[in-house]
């Protein structure tokens, strides 16, 4: 099924956005600190034009479902309230929508941790930016794209996955301070590539411990008397919190310690070590990792050729990232995919794609 066969028009516009993976800097965008993501090949592309019932409808090839909107004040479910999300928040700044149709391509999995939604998000800003001439930039799409998630999907979450859908690339990391909204891209280290690898254990935000997390780090910064976690740079400070809210807001510091600490052109050695404190802290102080992602990073972790390896998101399950050696990427890849899968998980290689 195209567009045509769906709506029975040709697209007047199109647009995509890539998914990313977060190399370091986990929880730490809604504490106003410091992440590093890249953009993965997966993306997501809409197709876009006119409607001439006066509805919105938009279809997801993935789901092979379609849903239309007369009233505007009702948000719909699933995927279609991401896109209503920003369809309402263009309009509240004061842009004329009119109906549209929009058909939903994506090869992002869902679940996996790899931001499915900001890339449906940001490829729908920049949809409606191409087929309206909206005068918004990547950095304001970025935030419309947020605020969509928070006010439409409920999730409380930070600026990361949508800047990363909207500015990064596949072939460098993207420095960005989630505070200022500086952002800078930097290579890789010397001599290492990047691999996903999802363990089968799917995961909702909306409905697992993330907004818990983001009220604990609030709570925390409340009692620390800073606007964020952020402004907290040694864990020593954190002493006079009560015991959970200490193992919470020190992941947040040294998370956003080793970001600051990758900016400096370590080699790949060093920021695969990096990446190996954050899985614990993640896994000891955060307490968002599950046993599969535990199981898969310490097989990624005793592999010869592999730097470091984490999981990557929110936790709860998704993927895995890890940090390789040149040119091994395909060949790591399917040595631990199939010892994980030997122990009675179901993982699957994401990046690099493969055939």
């Amino acid at each position: 099924m195209d567009f045509r066969q769906i709506f029975g028009t040709e697209p007047e516009a199109q647009a995509s956005a890539p998914g990313r993976v977060n190399l370091l800097g986990e929880h730490t965008d809604y504490n106003d600190g410091f992440v590093l993501p890249t953009a993965i090949p997966q993306s997501t592309t809409v197709y876009l034009g006119l409607s001439t019932d006066g509805q919105h409808s938009f279809y997801s090839e993935t789901l092979d479902e379609r849903v239309s909107i007369l009233d505007g004040n009702q948000t719909p479910s699933g995927f279609a309230r991401y896109i209503f999300g920003c369809i309402q928040l263009l309009a509240a700044e004061g842009y004329t929508i009119p109906s549209v149709n929009i058909y939903v391509s994506s090869s992002v999995p869902l679940g996996s941790g790899l931001s499915s939604s900001a890339a449906l998000e940001v490829s729908t800003l920049r949809g409606l930016r191409a087929l309206l001439n909206l005068p918004i930039d990547d950095v304001r799409i970025a935030q419309i794209a947020q605020q969509a998630e928070i006010n439409y999907a409920g999730v409380q979450c930070g600026i990361m996955d949508q800047m990363a859908s909207s500015l990064a690339d596949t072939e460098h990391m993207l420095f960005l301070d989630t505070r200022s909204l500086q952002s800078r891209v930097l290579p890789f280290p010397t001599g290492a590539e990047v691999l996903v690898i999802d363990s089968g254990v799917p995961r909702t935000l909306a409905t697992s411990g993330y907004n818990q997390r983001r009220a604990e780090c609030e709570e925390a910064a409340q009692l620390l008397g800073v606007k964020a976690l952020r402004d907290i740079t040694d864990v020593s400070a954190l002493e006079s919190l009560p015991e959970l809210l200490q193992r919470r807001a020190r992941h947040v510091v040294t998370e956003d310690n080793r970001v600051l600490e990758a900016l400096e052109g370590i080699s790949a050695e060093r920021f695969g070590e990096l990446m190996n404190a954050s899985h614990a802290s993640l896994r000891d102080d955060y307490e968002v990792s599950v046993p599969a992602l535990d199981t898969l990073v310490a097989i990624l972790q005793e592999t010869p050729g592999v730097f470091g390896a984490r999981l990557t998101g929110a936790g709860f399950g998704g993927a895995c990232v890890a940090l390789v050696a040149e040119k091994q990427a395909e060949a790591i890849a399917q040595n631990v995919r199939d010892r994980y899968n030997s122990a009675g998980y179901l993982g699957r290689i994401l990046v690099p794609q493969l055939g």
